[in-house]
């Protein structure tokens, strides 16, 4: 008998991979639309994992109802099922809520496979979604793997919701003798010459003009998110190129103005900058004793003091 439960659960196993295997290959040839595709191979494979899990957990039952000593136990089990099941639902429930989070991921169509999402400031692709967590294979061949509730709690970006098409942005700072003109004509013709570029947006517009710097945004799209990546990148080293042989004077700069001194500003001496200073035969310097600005910042208490210094610097030079 245990032999026969071990035997049905295995092959129900086998033919559930086999059915889910057929049906992949078969929609993706027929299928047109990726998106779909995606979709579909997502709620398939985790439908799949939930009903192994069940088949596994009934196939276990089974074997165990064959032992007389267990079936017994599991008699008095029944009986106190309610307050088993209350105490099995607080200690799993983390568990349980990923198991929820995953299965509404999957039917929600939230996340697909091979989507491309931005989590925790990361660029990525969905790789794998199972009934607890969500791997994320990051650019760099990084997997990240996060819990399902992350996807349904926090804000996330995805990219390829509706389609893998995608739009993104080059900016320069200038100098304010930029030639816009001619920059908006070598981004054309860069345009033209490239597959990288999907022929759907491709411009370029001054975006802001304050302080040292006047800001070029140039706005490009492509099929993916790869491409454009790619895209951005041939366009920020074209246009850095053409400005470096062509407009070397509208790279970034910053200026200063050197203001020189009125006539009417060298003609009032002020009191701070009067400081007279006479030699002696023994060619030491003194401070005249006629400063009244000097005298006066020691007019206070301690002026005496000043006073006493001066005289006895002009009795004794040495």
């Amino acid at each position: 008998m245990v032999a026969v439960i071990a035997a049905l659960g295995w092959l129900a196993i086998i033919v559930l991979l086999v059915g889910e295997t057929l049906l992949l290959t078969r929609f993706r040839t027929q299928a047109q639309d990726t998106r779909r595709t995606r979709r579909l191979e997502t709620q398939v494979t985790l439908g799949r994992r939930v009903v192994v899990a069940l088949i596994v957990t009934l196939a276990l039952a089974g074997l165990l109802l064959t032992i007389p000593e267990v079936r017994a136990l599991g008699t008095g089990i029944l009986a106190s099922a309610g307050l088993i099941s209350i105490v099995a639902g607080l200690a799993v429930q983390s568990s349980l809520t990923n198991v929820f989070a995953g299965v509404q991921l999957a039917f929600t169509d939230a996340i697909r496979i091979d989507d491309v999402v931005v989590v925790e400031k990361l660029w990525g692709k969905i790789e794998e979604i199972t009934m607890t967590y969500v791997v994320v294979r990051v650019w760099d061949e990084r997997m990240l793997i996060l819990p399902s509730t992350y996807f349904t709690t926090t804000p996330f970006e995805n990219w390829t919701r509706t389609n893998s098409k995608i739009m993104g942005t080059v900016e320069l700072d200038l100098d304010w003798q930029v030639p816009v003109a001619q920059l908006r004509a070598h981004l054309a013709l860069l345009l033209d010459s490239t597959d990288l570029w999907d022929r759907r947006t491709g411009s370029l517009q001054v975006t802001d003009a304050t302080g040292d710097f006047v800001r070029l945004r140039i706005l490009v799209s492509a099929a993916d998110s790869g491409a454009l990546w790619d895209l951005r990148c041939l366009v920020r080293e074209s246009m850095l190129e053409y400005l470096q042989t062509s407009n070397p004077w509208v790279l970034p700069r910053h200026r200063w103005q050197s203001v020189q001194p009125g006539p009417d500003d060298d003609a009032a001496p002020t009191a701070e900058r009067e400081e007279v200073r006479t030699g002696t035969q023994s060619g030491h310097l003194e401070v005249a004793a006629g400063d009244a600005e000097r005298k006066q910042l020691y007019s206070g208490p301690g002026g005496s003091a000043f006073e006493e210094r001066a005289s006895k610097s002009a009795g004794n030079p040495a």
